[in-house]
């Protein structure tokens, strides 16, 4: 019985963040251990379904860079990263539409298919949903070509209120199209927090494969801009949570209410960040 009673708490925990979030966009960025571990790509998926049956809208943009980088070693293609940014040549390219349209988007979408849901797989290409243009990385005041690698420019949703509109789920690889036509490489952070920006979402949660913001080994939370400029200035936030915080706090920026950065690792980390008091990573707002 008490077993039975816990488990009515958890829902009535539930019950608040349910009504607050109905009808509400929340875009997920899914990647690192999340996509890799069969147990908790399981736990994703099921995530997914239940937000939407909870009329809850959420947007799933995907990476996939072990499999593109898998691919590139049988192909024998050398690949070069510059802060974090694959230098993406025309072959290059090639590979990492192939992997991410083709073989990791689909893989996604039978997940959550599999568990109930109505998943649609589209690239940023799809409907022009999104126009790049080339991102130079400025190393030491020096701009460097990074190929095919593209920002955002501009997010068209059409696309996304029609599949909203018609109760799918959408599932994005971070491929968009430049006004020459080319497709151009997106980092899956950037893609997923132009999307949210440009859908006016409730959230943007980043899975990664740690706790969420470390600050000398201790998870933080409740940041803002000013305290994630501090910590970025002193030293505290390093590597590649840089551009993650960057990511969300552009975001916020434009319009989504909240960011996470949220531990993949974590089974159902999507559904205990959202719907209970403690969550499980760091919130910028």
């Amino acid at each position: 019985m008490e077993r039975q009673i816990e488990k009515v708490n958890h829902i009535l925990e539930a019950l608040p963040y349910i009504t607050k979030y109905n009808g509400k966009t929340i875009v997920i960025k899914y990647g690192g251990a999340a996509m890799v571990h069969e147990e908790l790509r399981g736990s994703f998926a099921q995530d997914i379904v239940l937000l939407k049956f909870l009329g809850i809208n959420p947007v799933v943009v995907h990476g996939g860079g072990p499999e593109i980088n898998g691919l590139l070693k049988a192909l024998n293609i050398k690949s070069e990263f510059i802060r974090g940014n694959r230098v993406t040549t025309p072959e290059t390219m090639d590979v990492v539409e192939m992997v991410l349209t083709g073989r990791v988007n689909k893989q996604i979408v039978s997940l959550i298919n599999d568990q109930g849901g109505k998943a649609v797989g589209i690239s940023g290409k799809d409907g022009k949903m999104a126009l790049a243009e080339k991102l130079y990385m400025n190393i030491d005041g020096e701009e460097v070509d990074l190929g095919l690698v593209g920002k955002i420019k501009e997010i068209d949703t059409s696309i996304l209120d029609n599949l909203r509109d018609e109760n799918f789920i959408p599932v994005i690889s971070p491929i968009a199209y430049s006004a020459e036509g080319t497709s151009m490489n997106i980092n899956a952070d950037t893609m997923a927090g132009a999307i949210a920006a440009a859908l006016k979402a409730e959230k943007l949660i980043l899975l990664t494969d740690t706790e969420g913001i470390l600050i000398h080994n201790k998870l933080v939370t409740g940041l803002n801009r000013s305290k994630v400029e501090e910590y970025i200035a002193s030293g505290d936030i390093t590597g590649g949570m840089i551009p993650k915080v960057e990511c969300c706090i552009t975001a916020i920026d434009q319009g989504v209410k909240r960011s996470h950065i949220i531990d993949g690792r974590v089974a159902h980390a999507v559904l205990l960040e959202i719907f209970t008091d403690s969550g499980v990573g760091s919130l910028i707002e």
